[in-house]
Parts: C-alpha cells; structure tokens; sequence
C-alpha cells in the first residue's frame, strides 16, 4: 500500500520540476534547452507511477486512505491541517490527471522544439500540473482553494504563453477575470461554513475538513437550507472554472495558447476541477433539492448553448473548445439529476478522447503551416494517415458511438436522465438528446472539411497568416504520433470500465460505480437501457450523416440552408452576442461610463475633498499661530509667565 511520502510525492515531482527548470535551467542553461522537456517528462512520469499506486492501494484496501499529519495554522478554536486524502475519486483523477498530462508533455517536445520559449513553456507545464495534482490531493476545504487559485494563475500563463500577440494577452485577462467572478462565489461559500462552525465544533467536527463537511449532512450537523447556500457558492466557482453559461466566454478565448496547453486545459486539468468540485461535495448538493435543479439546469442549457455555437465554427480549435463547454455541461448535468458516477466517468472518459482531439488537431496545423481555419484545409485523409485514424476514433467517441468510450459514458448520463426524480429531469433529458445529435453533425463536418475534399492550400491560403511560401501537409514527427497512439487505445477501451452489461474477466459488473460508490442512499446503479441506448446511437448517426451530406456527398445544402437561416446563422457565429454584451454594455457603458463616473464624482468630492479640508483647517491653525509671533519681548514674557502659572497650577491639583 502507498505510504505517506509516496502520496505526497505525486505532487512534489512536477513542483520540483517547475522549481528546477525556472530557478536553473530556463536562466543558466538556456530558454530553449532540451533539458527543460526531458525535466519534465521523467518528473510526470514519476507523478503517473504513483498515482497508479495509489489506485491499487485504494482498490486493495477497500475505502479511502487519509494523511493529516501536518499542522498548518489555528483559526480560533478550528485546526487546519495539510493532508492528503486518497479515495476513488482522488485517484480516478489522479490517473487522469498525470497520464493526459504525461502525453501530452511528450507531444510538446515536438510542436514546441522550434519555439524561442520553450523552458519557460515546461516551467509553466510544471507547475499547472502540480497545482491541479495539489487540489485533487486536498483533504481540506483551504488547501483546494489555494491550489483552486494556482490553477488559475498557472492557466493564466499558459493561455497568455506568446504574450506579444494582442490577442493571446487578451484571452489570459479574460480568463483570469472571469473565473474570479466563480471564485468569489467560492471564497463566500468557505466563509459561510466558518462563521457557522459552531455546530460542527460542537459535535467534534472541523467545518473546513473535506470528509467533516461531507459527513454533517448525514449527522444533522447543518440544516439544507446551510447546505443549499455552501452549495450555490461552490458551483459559482465551479462555474467559473468549467466555463459554464454564462461564465463561458473565457473558453474558447483561450485557445490563443499553444495547441497542448489547450489540450491540458480542456481534457484534464482546469476545466475539470469545476466538475471535481461538485463531485467532492456532492452529499453536500445532495442534501439541497433546489441546488441540485439549479446544477441540473446550468449544465442542460451550457450543453445545447455550447453545442449550437460549435456548428458554425470554422477554426478547429474552437470547434473543440465549444465541444468542451457542452461536454462539461453534461458532466454538471448529471450531477444534478444524481447520477454521481455517470459524470465521473464522463469526466474520465472526455479527458482522454478530448485530450487526443486537441492533439490531432495540433498535428493537422503543423502540417498545412499553421492555420486553424478548416476552409483551407481538406484532403488530409491520405496524406496523414495517422492524425486521421486518431481523429475519426476521437471524434466517434465524442459522439457516442459503440463501442468508444464516449458511448458508454453518454449512455450512463441519458439513462439517469430518463429515470431521474427530479422536477427538471425531463426538460434536461431532451435537452441532452439534442446536444447529442449537434454534437456528432459538429465534429464531423469539422473532420469532413479538414479531411475529404480538396488541399486548399493551407496557411498560405489563409488571409489572417502571413505565409508566403507553399506549405505541403505531411503526417507529424513520430514523437507527435505516439501520443495519439495511446490516446486512441485508452479511448478505445476505458469505456468497458463502467461496464453495464456483464463481468469481464477480473473487471465485475458496475465496477467503476462501485469503486467511487460515495455511501448508501447517494445513487441508484441503473440496468442497460438497450432501448434508450438504440435511440441514442441512432440519434448520433443521423449527426453524421446529415454532416456526410453537407460536406461530402454531391447533394450540398448546406449553401441553402444557410440561405434560408440567414439569421440563425448570423446569431450562431456571433455567439448569440454575449461577448459584445460584456464588453460594449457590462464593461464599457456600466462599469467604465456609469461605474468608474461614480467612483470619479466620489474621488473628486469626497477624497479630495478631505484633503482640501486638511488643508484649509492647517492653513488656518498656521495664521492663528503666526499671529502670536509678534517679535516684542514683553509679549513672551507674559505667555511664559501664563504657562508657568497653569503648570503650577496642574501640579497643586494632582499632586
């Protein structure tokens, strides 16, 4: 079983890379020092042995394993202490985590290789990967929140990496603006919990301990109205992070940074610590119906929103990224109607085939000169054999189809939909059908207008590069391609890990609910719905095959439907706006205009104001002194004597 120093040692190793790569490689060595990768890569490598570790230990000893051993600091009577807790969902995601991670530091190697940057890139990889193993490890409510925090500063780097380009500077602000707005909700949440600890200090509980928390619902501890307020302000913040509706803008903003920073934001990292959240405080939402609906309904509605976006982009990357949003909105969703290991899952499965779609996606602008826009690309199929194998079983997985792994989770999240009791769980149902079927039309036309078809010239036919000279694709470098090869096999066979049907080998029915089973009475492990899963399948193909006919079969109709939907496609591609709504009406004409006025009247009449009193009353004080400053001898003779006199005077009185 993993002891202590190997559970902490899944953090310290990327953390001890960032400290290795930024205080000596990146300054003494060089900033574009191999080093900095290999550093990385072996430190990961290390990260994912261990978290492998740790999940044998958890699955071998049964029920979680916690170390909190560390003393932090005392808060009145409450001890916060540093500690690690390990249990299925921590090393679910631990796996998870570490081994997208690890890929994807291998794929970087070859896309960053020629990039004036490329120690500083590995420091700030470090670093991302350790504050997100950091808030998976946390077994306290104030540890997650400050690797909650360096998450968010680290994407923040990442996302502004080539900070010359206006634009990728831009993205990195709105990233980290946005996500603080979630992070106040969160903050409010911790200090709701510590002006209410009295109850869990009464009944020898600590209102910051993960498992405390968790474990006062059941024992009465807090009411649900206590827990329906802690619960609202920690979805705040998972909504910020996981870019749900209306905290969504940031996403695909993001995509400014290189194409493996995407791929770890979107599949294993930033994006998934809002579904963490939940997921580790779900006895907490639990105990909340009306915090339940409202998860429920956030995630239904960012699914279809994000969804309907994607159909019309044509930048790949974007495509990917509103995927994303809607992907995690399923996630939210689930968690809402109670199916707690269907999203976990979910969550499992999307950070594998999402993480290997991003990749291809990196692999395809390598090799047409770096363009992302999809109509000037096509006819990759059989000149990139490789990328295009990956994609097709990535982008089969992302619609549901048997037998990826995406099939299995999407079935699971559909099938607790149908059967839930909650009031919302029919209106959210349907709205999951349909995201399904805009998301299978959504990625194969982006396949299709990528892969079939005609080369249109790549970069160089793209307005927006200044590209000059032809660009002929070709399949990426084999330290590109490796990575893609193990994230098709994991999306190929880690959807037999929930296993709904029958005992496969050592793998039992149902093991992948069993083995993150949170406590009795929390979820009901459903049949396979055949039926359900049929219409749902049917469902994605009929995706794909009006994409087939759009943009591959002679029979185009695309032109006409855009035609006759002029407006629909107009609000599609704008976004429905809401970007122009933050920034012309929220940024510019209510905070800049209307607030910083206020704040300006407020500066000028009050502040200023203060300081021309002061002003005033010492210019005064000023004259009235001068005005005892006669220069006549008698004149300092009679206030002395007056002040010898009234100390005289005092010293009779209280003496």
């Amino acid at each position: 079983m993993i002891n202590e120093l190997g559970a902490w040692f899944i953090f310290f190793c990327p953390l001890l890379a960032f400290v290795v790569i930024g205080v000596f490689v990146w300054p003494f060595i060089g900033k574009k020092s191999k080093l900095s990768g290999y550093i990385t890569i072996a430190a990961i490598s290390c990260s994912t042995i261990l978290s492998f570790w740790a999940l044998g230990s958890v699955i071998h000893n049964g029920h979680s394993i916690e170390f909190d051993s560390h003393n932090w600091v005392k808060i009145q009577n409450i001890e916060i202490n540093i500690g690690i807790m390990l249990d299925g969902l921590t090393t679910i995601m631990l796996v998870v985590v570490s081994s997208v991670s690890l890929l994807v530091q291998i794929y970087s190697t070859g896309y960053m290789k020629n990039d004036g940057g490329y120690s500083r890139y590995f420091t700030y990889m470090s670093l991302f990967t350790a504050s997100m193993i950091g808030l998976v490890l946390a077994s306290n409510l104030i540890q997650m929140f400050v690797f909650w925090e360096l998450v968010g500063a680290s994407s923040y780097l990442l996302i502004g990496f080539w900070f010359n380009k206006p634009a990728a500077a831009a993205a990195a602000k709105k990233a980290f603006i946005v996500t603080r707005l979630g992070d106040f909700g969160f903050l409010l949440a911790i200090l709701y919990l510590f002006f209410n600890s009295g109850s869990f200090l009464a009944n020898g509980l600590n209102p910051f301990e993960v498992s405390d928390i968790n474990n006062a619902i059941a024992l009465g501890v807090i009411s649900s109205s206590v827990a329906g307020w802690v619960a609202v302000g920690m979805f705040a913040g998972a909504m910020g992070k996981s870019a749900q509706f209306p905290f969504h803008t940031w996403l695909p903003d993001a995509m400014e940074g290189p194409t493996p920073v995407s791929a770890l934001i979107h599949a294993a990292t930033m994006v998934a610590a809002g579904i963490f959240l939940v997921a580790r405080f779900f006895p907490l939402f639990e105990a909340s119906k009306e915090a339940m609906m409202v998860v429920a309904l956030v995630g239904g509605v960012t699914a279809i929103f994000a969804a309907s976006i994607g159909l019309v982009q044509n930048d790949i990357k974007r495509v990917l990224a509103y995927s994303t949003i809607s992907q995690l909105g399923y996630m939210m969703l689930a968690l809402g109607v109670g199916a707690y290991s269907a999203a976990i899952f979910h969550l499992f499965t999307h950070a594998f085939f999402k993480a290997l779609l991003f990749l291809t996606a990196g692999s395809v602008s390598h090799s047409v000169g770096g363009t992302f826009d999809m109509r000037y690309m096509g006819g990759l199929r059989r000149l990139m054999p490789w990328t295009y194998a990956a994609v097709m079983i990535g982008g089969l997985s992302l619609s549901g189809i048997f037998p990826m792994a995406g099939f299995w989770s999407k079935d699971e999240i559909l099938n607790h939909a149908w059967h839930s009791s909650s009031v919302v769980s029919d209106v959210v149902f349907w709205l999951a059908i349909i995201a399904a079927f805009m998301t299978s039309f959504y990625m194969f036309r982006a396949i299709f207008m990528t892969f079939e078809g005609k080369y249109k010239g790549g970069a160089k036919s793209d307005p927006s590069m200044d590209v000059s000279e032809e660009t002929t694709p070709h399949e990426s470098p084999r330290v590109m391609i490796v990575p893609l090869i193990l994230l098709s096999i994991a999306t190929l066979t880690v959807g037999w890990l929930v296993n709904p049907l029958t005992n496969i080998g050592s793998i039992p029915i149902h093991w992948f609910a069993d083995f993150i089973h949170i406590g009795d009475g929390h979820e009901k492990v459903l049949a396979f719905n055949k039926i359900l899963a049929v219409i749902a399948s049917l469902v994605a193909v009929s995706g794909i095959l009006l994409a087939y006919l759009m943009y591959v079969s002679k029979f185009r109709i695309f032109d006409s439907l855009q035609n006759k939907t002029n407006k629909v496609y107009k609000l599609l591609i704008s976004k429905y706006y809401f970007d122009e709504f933050y920034e012309d009406v929220i940024t510019r004409q209510v905070f800049y205009s209307r607030f910083a006025a206020y704040l300006d009247a407020i500066d000028k009449s009050f502040i200023d104001g203060i300081v021309r009193t002061i002003d005033r009353v010492s210019r005064n004080i000023g004259r009235l002194i001068a005005q005892l400053q006669t220069g006549q001898l008698q004149g300092y003779g009679v206030v002395t004597s007056f002040g010898v006199l009234l100390l005289f005077g005092i010293y009779l009185i209280f003496r």
